[in-house]
Formats: structure tokens, sequence, C-alpha cells
């Protein structure tokens, strides 16, 4: 998992407390901003109660019209609703503290509103934008000699720039830490050292032994001045981020890792996250504790670490789904090395489940942000809008005291000059609010083209995976025909080509389409089938058996059923000795009432295990099941209830295997 993932989201809240602290040594603040500032200081303790407090400094603001105090007011108000996760009334507070900070001269509200603007930027994703507010407000800090907040905006500003220009992340990553030091304040000091130490880790991943040295002396000295002042250190979490980062270099060390100094600064990072709660901190600490004991090999104790990480997550009142897919899939991995299938399976599970869960996390966050970014583009355009109507009817109103000065020299001039400029007016009027039918028009026609953008790419998605079926069956059969052209078979190559050159038609045709129907489907197996028996000299027969209530119209993905049909045939009626006959059997039957189509594949082959035991030293890579299985899991955000199962045969039925599709109806 990214330690610097792990950061930014474990401190962005602790940034602007620090940064709200900051401010008294760099000016004088108003009883109003003593007040809301005491609010958002239990922000963490009872958040209704912090949000109440500043409430009422905000009311106090308003009756006594400080537009300043107000701006500062609505700042906090912002930051505390992002760290309630509260989007809507984030937006409105931050936007409220930009409006009322543009209508005044005071540089503190104006620096206060650009970083919540900046804040509220960067959570919606909108990194340009990000950082045109944040270097604002640092702007302005910098000219206040607030050393403090130059420092933590300084930090921030450097994650934004990473990773598009190393250049400038490392520029305002030293110069936080300038400015911290010249505070002297071991939080700012930490804080600006984790900033640097973030580029100076980027750089370790050339593989550069001097670099790797560097950054762990850096991050050795930022431990030590974190345990020297760790009582005057308000965000401890900064303090576990600093081990965690150090362990992380010790593990991408050049081997063998420095186990000792690996798993000291795991028990640290772990001792500090249990004493202040420090959630994150924790889960980071158990994952990198359990990768380093799997690459190690020591299987048990990773398994047990992952465990118990899982059941850590699973026991807090939210559910992270990324992190319990990283733990799933590293107990897969697990799995996988000591080939146990059956653990496999089972943590495949879950591992598909929460992966699917973070997917969709992410798809509703992304269509989230843009609707946040859509709705503030709008309202900036909108206030444009208003601003400029403001202007034109300041300039309206001083035209009407302009004709009333030149009605005291003459009817005539004062008639001439009011026909001309109203006209002159009016036309700017009118353009105006062409301009606006116009941007509301185009605001329209983005959200229309942001729908749609989404639609076709889920769609060109689909069709990829579909388009990846057809070579592979395509290199197949010409696989086939050479065989039979090496081994001097004439007749029966060209039979085979014939019967292929139908089949391609076909496969081509249906290339082009993202559905076809049940019958063109069967068809298709059969003639396909029929290729492989004359490959096979017939050695084997099939039958196709569909139940007759099914529609054969309905409509299913192509090429779906094809690759487990030959992997039957290759796999398991092949190997058959000469002796026995083989025997291929294919039955369609509907679920009606999950709006599912069950296709069973049943062989009288030699059967999985078996099969397993010839490949073991076979180095072909199945790539049709590989593409299958994606067009299943695209499938599954459609219909639940899609899904593949391939089982051997019981005993008492003879041996073969049984592979059953489950294919959502369209």
């Amino acid at each position: 998992m990214s330690v610097k993932r792990c950061f930014n989201r474990y401190s962005c809240g602790v940034l602007f407390c620090m940064l709200m602290w900051g401010i008294v040594h760099a000016q004088e603040i108003s009883p109003i901003e003593k007040a809301a500032r005491e609010g958002y200081s239990k922000r963490f303790t009872d958040s209704t109660a912090s949000i109440q407090i500043q409430l009422n400094a905000l009311r106090l603001a308003e009756e006594k019209k400080s537009k300043a105090d107000q701006a500062i007011c609505q700042a906090y108000l912002a930051m505390t609703h992002r760290r309630l996760l509260h989007l809507k009334e984030f937006t409105r507070y931050a936007e409220q503290s930009y409006h009322i900070a543009g209508t005044t001269s005071d540089a503190r509200a104006k620096a206060f509103a650009s970083w919540a603007m900046g804040s509220l930027k960067s959570y919606i994703e909108d990194k340009s934008r990000a950082l045109d507010y944040m270097l604002e407000a640092y702007g302005l800090f910098t000219k206040l000699e607030a050393n403090d907040l130059c420092a933590r905006i300084g930090a921030d500003i450097s994650y934004l720039f990473s990773p598009g220009s190393e250049e400038k992340v490392k520029k305002y990553a030293d110069a936080a830490l300038a400015y911290a030091e010249k505070t002297g304040e071991p939080e700012n000091i930490l804080h600006a050292r984790l900033a640097v130490g973030s580029y100076l880790s980027d750089r370790t991943a050339s593989g550069d032994h001097g670099q790797w040295q560097e950054a762990v002396t850096f991050f050795r000295q930022t431990i030590e001045l974190a345990e020297k002042e760790e009582t005057k250190i308000i965000s401890k979490s900064n303090i576990g981020i600093a081990y965690i980062n150090l362990a992380v270099l010790y593990l991408n060390s050049h081997k063998p890792t420095d186990e000792q100094a690996f798993l000291a600064c795991l028990e640290k990072a772990s001792h500090i996250a249990q004493q202040y709660d420090l959630k994150n901190v924790y889960r980071s600490a158990i994952g990198l504790r359990g990768q380093f004991f799997l690459e190690k090999g020591e299987y048990r104790i990773a398994e047990n670490l992952f465990k118990t990480g899982i059941a850590y997550q699973q026991a807090l009142p939210y559910k992270d789904n990324y992190l319990l897919a990283a733990f799933y899939g590293c107990l897969k991995d697990l799995a996988a090395r000591e080939k146990d299938y059956a653990a496999y399976y089972a943590y495949d599970i879950p591992f598909v489940r929460y992966n699917q869960l973070k997917y969709d996390e992410s798809t509703q966050q992304m269509l989230q942000n843009a609707d946040a970014r859509f709705e503030s583009d709008k309202k900036i355009t909108r206030i444009s809008q208003l601003e400029q109507e403001n202007q034109l009817q300041k300039k309206n109103k001083l035209l009407g005291y302009g004709i009333a000065a030149v009605l005291l020299t003459g009817l005539v001039f004062m008639y001439r000059s009011y026909y001309y400029r109203q006209r002159y007016y009016q036309n700017r009027e009118d353009i105006l609010q062409q301009q606006q039918a116009n941007n509301e028009l185009r605001m329209q026609l983005m959200e229309k083209e942001t729908l749609e953008s989404l639609a076709e790419k889920l769609s060109l998605e689909r069709r990829l995976l579909q388009s990846q079926m057809d070579p592979h069956f395509i290199f197949n059969a010409l696989g086939n025909i050479q065989g039979m052209i090496l081994q001097q078979d004439t007749a029966l190559a060209v039979a085979y080509l014939s019967k292929f050159a139908r089949l391609s038609r076909r496969v081509l045709e249906h290339s082009r389409m993202e559905k076809i129907t049940l019958e063109e489907e069967i068809e298709t197996l059969k003639n396909y089938i029929e290729l492989q028996q004359l490959r096979l000299n017939k050695g084997f027969d099939y039958h196709i058996e569909c139940e007759t209530s099914i529609d054969p119209q309905l409509l299913l993905p192509p090429l779906l059923i094809q690759p487990f049909v030959e992997n039957a045939i290759e796999h398991g009626l092949k190997p058959l000795a000469s002796s026995q006959r083989g025997l291929l059997s294919i039955r369609f039957h509907e679920q009606s009432n999950e709006h599912i189509l069950v296709c069973t594949i049943t062989d009288n082959g030699i059967g999985l295990t078996e099969s397993r035991r010839r490949k073991t030293h076979d180095s072909h890579r199945s790539l049709s099941t590989k593409i299958t299985d994606e067009r299943l899991l695209l499938m599954l955000k459609d219909n639940p209830h899609t899904r593949l199962e391939v089982r051997e045969q019981p005993v008492t039925d003879g041996q073969g295997t049984i592979v059953t599709l489950y294919i959502p109806i369209i």
C-alpha cells in the first residue's frame, strides 16, 4: 500500500488545524476568530459542538458586519465539514469564504479563503485549480511573513506537484523546511521534513544505493527529532508516518534487508498507533510486516498478520474496501506460493467482492467529483456574469447622475447624451444576455458529453475484451491446418480449411456485434466442434441440447462459450486412449427468476486432476480463459449472479469435467 497515500489521507485535516494555530505568530487575531478557532479545535472530540460554536462565531461576525471575520469563520467551517466528509457543506462554505474575502482588502482573510478553496479543489481532484488557489495563499502568507503558514502550505503544494514535476516538488518541499526551521517549532519541522523525505524516497526508485542511503539517513534524523520533541508535536500521526516511511525504505533496499531495523520501525509505529488510536498507521504496520514475512517465506506468520489486519478493519465502524481487497490479495498470493488451490479459491471470493466494491466506490467518487467540478465551474461562471451585470448597473446609475447634471446646462445636450448612452448600454446588455445564454448551452453540452463519453468508454472496454478472443481462436485453427499439411494429409486439410473459412466468416461478422442470438451461437459451436471432429478423425461424439422454453432469439455475448468447448476437447477428450470413445455434451436451460441462461459443458475426458498433472511442465498460457474471466467480470456490473463453475464429475458418474456458465439474459 502507498505510504504517500496514507500520509495524504491521514494528515490533511491536521495540516489545516496547525495552519490556523500558526496565524497567532503572524499577526493579532480578532475575538471572533478566536471563538471560531476554539470550535474548530473540538472537531475530533465533539463535531456537533464544534460546528455550533463556529456558527455562533459566524453569526456574530455578520452582526458586526466584519467581512474579514466572516470569510475566516466560513473557512473554518469548510475545513470542519471536510473532516466529516460532507462535500456539499464543504463546497458551500469554501466558496462563500472566497467570495466574501474578495469583497475585502484584508490579506489574512484572502489567504484563508484561498487555502480553503485550494483544499476543496484538491479534494475533488481538480489539481490544476487547487495549485492556483494554494499558490495564491502561499504568496499572501509570504508577504505577511507567516513562516509557519508558509511551511505548511509549501509542503502541501509539493505533494500536489508530485509526480509531475520533480523540480517543483523539491523546490517547495525545501522551502517549506527552511520556513519551518525559522519557526523552531517541532510540529512544523516534522511536517516539512516528511514532505522532503517524500521526494527523497521517490528518488530511490532508480536503484541508486547512494540516494537510498541519503533517504534513510534523513528519515533517521527526522525520527530522532520526533522522539526528542514528542510532547510538543500535536499531530502524533506524523510520528507514526515517519516510522512507516523508514520501514518502507528498509523493505525496498538491496537484499538482504536489515531485518532488525525494519521490524524495530514497525514496532515503534504500532506502539504509537495503539497509544493514540491511529488506525491508518496501525493497518500500514500490519500490512508491511505481513509482506516482509511473505517474501521471507515464513508463510504462517504472514498469514496470521494478514488475517489480523482483516479482522481489525472489519471491527471498525466503517469498511475500507481498498485495504480489505489488498489484504485478501496478499492471502491469495500466499496460497498460490504454497499451491493451496482450495485456500486460493476461498480467498478469491472475498477478494473479488471487495475489489468490486472498491471499483464501485471509485466510480461513484469519480462521478461525484466530476459533478462537483461541474457545479463549481457553473457557479464561477454565474458569479462572473453577476459581477458583469453589477458593473453594468453601476455604470447605468452613474449615467443617471450624469444626465441630472446635464439637465442644468441644457435640455438639448441632455437629450442627445441620454439617447446615445442608453443605446450604447442597451447594446452591451443585449450582448451580455446573449453570452449568458451561450454559456448555459455550453454547460448543458458539457454535461451531455460527459455522460456520453462514460458510456462510450464502457462500450469500448467490452468490445476490446471481445476482440481479443478472435485472434486466439484463429491462431489455434491455423495451427491445426498447418499440422495437417505437414503430415501431407491434403484431403483432410482442404476439408478442414473449407469449414474453417465458413466459421471464420461467421466469427468476423460476430466481431462487429456486441450481442448475438442464442441460435447463432449454437450454430457457431456446431461448426467449431465439427472442425475439431475432422481434425481428430471423428474420435469423439457430441450433442447440444436446448430446452424448448428458451427463446432462440435471446441475446448473449459472442464467443463466450467456445473457449470452454475448446478446453474440453483439447485437454479432456483429445488425450483419451484410442480404445475409449469421447463424448461432449452441451446443455442450455434458463433460470427465469434470476434472468440467467445456464450453459453446462460436460465431457468424459481425462478430468481436471489428470490434465493438471500432464501440464506440470507445459509453459503454454491459456489466453482464452483469461479473456473470458475478464468478460465475465465486466458482466458482474449488470447482473450479480454472473459466474463460472469448473469441477470434476463425481466418481460414481465416471471421469470427466463439468463447466457451468451463468450468463445474464439481455
